[in-house]
């Protein structure tokens, strides 16, 4: 396969400025696949410059009509389905029949969904004293500049780009870069499907090069970043110079809570799926197993047999269920997980070791791994992010939010239970962003997705996302003579039978029904004629007749 290697800047694919490279490499055999450009600060400048040039006609154009690009961008990515799933696998080692079924058809859902909503984001009339017009409006902040991480990236550039290009807003993204290859290849579709140039740049790099200058950078107005909460932190610090807007979803430690009136069958299928889809690299990973104690040999013993059959193998083969990890730098911290929980006195039941098969051998490979560890040890305090779960049993629903509450996160976590009103009571005191019950891992573009401590703040998804990405401006302003009667106060376009000038006088009331308004401001009634042309404006504004 050929894959994109240049920036995209200003609407054109170009190399970097100091002509820096970084090398793509396969996670399945750690192959290169590409060497793209390496963006640095000079090309963050460039990019940030371009999205600002373009920023007042994008702003300015209609909202359905920005709608309508995403739609198209949408449609696009359905019909390279294919080869954006095959890019996707080689670079991130995600199982083919995931890109093709979850990664792909979530990058064209979430882009179709803001692209639907772009021209229903609506503003607000506060009422206020009498004579006065209150009202809230919605502007785009600028450019945005957002950082995407390299565990499902393709499907987080529909996650920050969706709703701020719905909103108005320019975007400079920087992809990871160990993972740069679908992004890259989404702006070409950007541009094949004919958004203005400047409105979207791509500047792959390092991320304390690249990402750290986008996040300090004076002419961006906001910030969305995913990744580790000790990066977050650096972002926060980072973003400070300009007092720029920041939104932050960071690392997970999550709790997936089995109790004992859960339908077992379905919780181990559902509980391998929350830790070991994606080989684990995510951040809401239910990554501790909470088992009450009077089913816990019951569920581990078919557990550890479900996760002992999962088939490892090479991404591009479909009956793949694990592929390999995304780096070797990173199957290397999490195997370095084992020895500390060995260290603390857990039990690994299942793993802890690269698989034996030959095949894999040049890989990122880690087989499924199960750990027996207490509520306090590190296994069971900082993220892992990797294809490993700590498993604790606790005896009741208040010792099982106790362990479920007490590490530094708050991203997502689950429960398993055939009792509602214990789902619902549960749901509400965990302390998480997002919770799911008797399923996990679920996600749609309409659902706010974010977390709460120190896995960071704002939403991305749903209204909430787009509703971060405006500012609102309440207006006021002062109506005729101290009343809203005119009808045509707000007039903008009345169609042309009905056509309404404004007069001299007042900018708010039409020359045509200016004789009715004086009659109506000196307190005389009305005639038939006066009510029916009031009745035949298409925009009246009388909330004090």
């Amino acid at each position: 396969m050929q894959f994109q290697s240049k920036l995209f800047i200003g609407g054109e694919f170009v190399e970097a400025r100091e002509r820096g490279a970084i090398e793509v490499l396969c996670p399945h055999d750690n192959s290169k696949l590409a060497e793209i450009a390496e963006a640095r600060a000079a090309d963050v400048d460039l990019a940030v410059e371009a999205a600002t040039r373009a920023h007042p006609s994008w702003r300015d154009i209609a909202a359905a009509d920005r709608g309508r690009l995403l739609l198209k961008l949408a449609d696009v990515i359905e019909a390279n389905a294919e080869e954006l799933a095959r890019t996707e696998s080689l670079d991130t080692g995600h199982p083919i029949r995931d890109s093709r079924s979850l990664d792909v058809p979530r990058t064209a859902a979430t882009f179709r969904y803001f692209g639907g909503i772009a021209d229903k984001f609506q503003g607000s009339v506060i009422p206020v004293e009498q004579g006065f017009l209150n009202y809230v409006v919605h502007e785009p902040l600028g450019v945005v500049g957002q950082i995407v991480p390299w565990n499902f990236p393709l499907m987080f550039t529909s996650w920050k780009m969706g709703p701020a290009l719905a909103a108005g807003n320019c975007v400079v993204m920087k992809p990871s870069e160990i993972t740069p290859l679908s992004t890259l290849r989404v702006a070409e579709l950007i541009r094949e499907v004919g958004f203005p140039p400047g409105v979207v740049n791509i500047v792959p790099g390092y991320g304390h090069i690249a990402g750290h200058h986008l996040a300090e950078h004076h002419g961006v107005q906001k910030i969305a970043f995913t990744g580790s909460t000790v990066t977050g932190r650096k972002i926060v610090q980072a973003s400070s110079g300009n007092l720029k807007r920041v939104q932050l979803e960071l690392g997970g430690k999550g709790a997936n809570i089995v109790f004992d009136d859960a339908d077992l069958e379905t919780a181990i299928g559902g509980s391998a799926f929350a830790v070991f889809h994606n080989q684990g690299q995510a951040c809401i990973a239910g990554s501790r197993l909470l088992l009450q104690e009077k089913i816990a040999d019951r569920f581990l013993d078919g557990f550890l047999k479900l996760a002992g059959s999962i088939r490892l193998g090479d991404p591009l083969d479909p009956l793949t269920e694990m592929g390999p990890l995304t780096s070797t730098v990173h199957r290397d911290r999490v195997l370095s997980y084992c020895e500390i929980a060995r260290q603390e006195g857990g039990e690994i039941l299942l793993g802890g070791k690269p698989p034996a098969d030959p095949a894999l051998r040049n890989g990122c490979y880690l087989m499924p791994t199960v750990v027996r560890a207490k509520p306090g040890d590190r296994v069971c305090q900082e993220e892992v992010f990797g294809p490993f779960v700590a498993v604790s049993t606790f005896k009741d629903e208040a010792e099982a939010l106790a362990i479920a509450n007490c590490t530094p996160y708050g991203l997502g976590g689950g429960l398993w239970t055939s009792n509602l009103q214990r789902a619902h009571r549960v749901a509400q005191a965990m302390i998480s962003g997002m919770v799911w019950v008797n399923c996990y891992k679920r996600a749609n573009p309409g659902s706010p997705f974010g977390g709460v401590r120190g896995s960071g703040y704002g939403r991305e998804m749903g209204f909430e996302a787009i509703g971060a990405k405006p500012n609102a401006k309440p207006k006021r302003r002062k109506s005729h003579q101290g009343r809203t009667r005119a009808h045509c106060s707000m007039q903008a376009a009345a169609p042309a039978r009905d056509s309404h000038e404004p007069r001299q006088s007042s900018p708010f009331i039409c020359a045509r029904c200016e004789p009715a308004a004086r009659r109506m401001d000196r307190g005389d009634k009305l005639s038939n004629r006066d009510r029916t042309d009031v009745r035949r404006s298409p925009q009246r504004v009388r909330p004090s007749l």
